[in-house]
């Protein structure tokens, strides 16, 4: 008798079981990100989450088995995304970094309720005990190491003026954008948050360069 046979319908068995699992961890995400963008970490649910996605019997996986690593779990699976869309691949120059956070603005104007999720628990973060301030710590401490990191490499290849303070341009840089989303989550329809963040970046760059030059295609 051949010892494989029986075999293959196990390992389908098993990619239909990861294809099963891979569905219910996005309808979880997708769940999660509309109860926390309505209610913020305190006040949502994990009892109402697990109900609205359907999954009451057997339990969310084991990661989602908290609110709070629930909700780490939903701002760092975001963050892969704007990784992917934003920071890949590496940005050539200075130019090319702050066209990537003008363009992440116009990707978040086109997905409000990802946006304002993000802005709850961002806000909510401020106090010690909340449990995404790690989290925040550490995401604010990576995008600005990594454009600061550009900007050094801009200054030392003469594109920028070296005596530019990258740390606190890059600081700067993100502080606009966080402040650009905030203002665009109360009325949508009378800021233009993409916009006015690459008018604001592109001015930036310009006091930064030699030859006056700001974002690839200008502030439009």
């Amino acid at each position: 008798m051949d010892r494989t046979e029986g075999r293959t319908p196990r390992r389908s068995a098993s990619r239909g079981s990861h294809a099963v699992g891979d569905e219910r961890r996005a309808r979880i995400l997708d769940t999660a990100v509309e109860h926390f963008a309505q209610w913020g970490c305190h006040a949502s649910s994990l009892a109402r989450t697990a109900k609205d996605v359907g999954i009451t019997q057997g339990g969310p996986p084991h990661s989602f088995r908290s609110k709070e690593g629930l909700l780490v779990s939903v701002l760092r699976h975001g963050d892969e995304q704007d990784e992917r869309r934003s920071f890949s691949p590496e940005p050539r120059s200075a130019g090319e970094a702050f066209a990537s956070l003008a363009g992440l603005a116009r990707y978040n104007a086109e997905r409000p309720g990802r946006t304002r999720m993000v802005n709850v628990p961002a806000a909510e973060a401020g106090g010690r005990g909340h449990p995404a301030r790690a989290y925040f710590l550490r995401r604010y401490a990576s995008v600005i190491d990594k454009i600061t990191a550009t900007l050094r490499a801009a200054a030392a290849a003469g594109e920028r003026r070296p005596d530019t303070d990258c740390a606190g341009v890059a600081a700067e840089a993100v502080a606009v954008m966080d402040g650009s989303r905030l203002r665009w989550a109360l009325a949508p329809a009378a800021f233009d948050m993409p916009g006015r963040l690459r008018t604001c970046l592109d001015r930036l760059l310009r006091t930064l360069s030699r030859g006056a030059a700001g974002l690839p295609g200008g502030a439009r």
